[in-house]
């Protein structure tokens, strides 16, 4: 099986071009949750499946997370899909992807750095009150696309310097809060002096770990800190643990459009998958 890793500021998939490989949608899950094992098969946040156009995109993704679920959208994952299509002969400077949460629309910026408009949010909630872990939070719930993909916003000062073993825990405990019926993605902010630049954590519902970034949750992370006047929609500057990431906006009364999503991509390694436990049972 022909694969590609790569990763987006330290988010990292692996892709297989599946008009050509022909698998089974049924095996899908099976398969993405065996090959984003780490140690054990070529390890990857998450999977993405190209197949062949059905609503007029230049080809489509099929996103698993690495537990075998599927996932709506994922913003790092098509920077890289994006690329992944360009320089593969799918599309061209401006590529236009299907996914299961809508069409988003990628951009080549240069060789590296890609640009993907994220869904536009279809629920927006930035006052939810929740109580978790013995502590009563207020938090920003954020669905971008449909059907939508789930993100909680925490803002605070103190999540930079949080014990990380606390700091999961929580995470843990929020992605699982009952108010969120689909569960949520969670995104700790901090504003980071020293750099001038917002810091976000997120904790990824399906990885059920800290990721290095999330394209998605930096988007909402940053429509959360516009809303609430702590940041111009012009550009918003996010870090996260794998890299540095920017985000323009515009705000539409109580809610916003034109999401972007601006930052790396990196080509990891073009290979043949000779992993024969998961070769196996794809193809029995």
């Amino acid at each position: 099986m022909e694969i590609t890793k790569m990763h987006g500021a330290g988010n990292d998939f692996i892709i297989i071009n599946n008009i050509r490989e022909k698998i089974p949608a049924e095996k899908l899950p099976r398969l993405a949750e065996k090959i984003c094992t780490r140690r054990l098969s070529a390890g990857a946040d998450g999977f993405m499946v190209v197949e062949a156009p059905k609503e007029g995109g230049d080809f489509r993704m099929l996103f698993f997370n690495s537990d075998g679920t599927v996932g709506e959208m994922c913003g790092n994952g098509a920077r890289c899909i994006a690329r992944y299509g360009y320089e593969n002969g799918l599309a061209g400077e401006t590529q236009r992807i299907e996914t299961t949460a809508g069409l988003v629309t990628g951009r080549r910026v240069s060789d590296r750095i890609y640009t993907v408009r994220l869904n536009d949010p279809t629920h927006i909630d930035t006052d939810m009150k929740i109580s978790v872990c013995g502590r009563d939070l207020t938090v920003s719930y954020i669905e971008l696309g449909n059907p939508g993909l789930p993100h909680a916003v925490l803002i605070g000062d103190d999540y930079m310097t949080m014990d990380s073993g606390d700091l999961r825990a929580l995470g843990r405990a929020i992605r699982w809060c009952e108010k969120f019926p689909k569960g949520a993605n969670v995104n700790f902010c901090s504003f980071d002096k020293s750099r001038g630049k917002w810091f976000v954590r997120t904790y990824e519902r399906g990885v059920e770990d800290f990721t290095l970034a999330c394209g998605t949750g930096i988007g909402s992370s940053a429509l959360t800190l516009c809303l609430k006047g702590l940041a111009s929609p012009e550009e918003v500057k996010l870090s996260a643990p794998g890299g540095d990431l920017s985000v323009s906006l515009t705000l539409n009364g109580d809610g916003a459009k034109d999401i972007w999503l601006t930052g790396p991509t990196n080509m990891v390694y073009k290979g043949t998958l000779t992993d024969e436990d998961t070769l196996t049972e794809v193809t029995l």
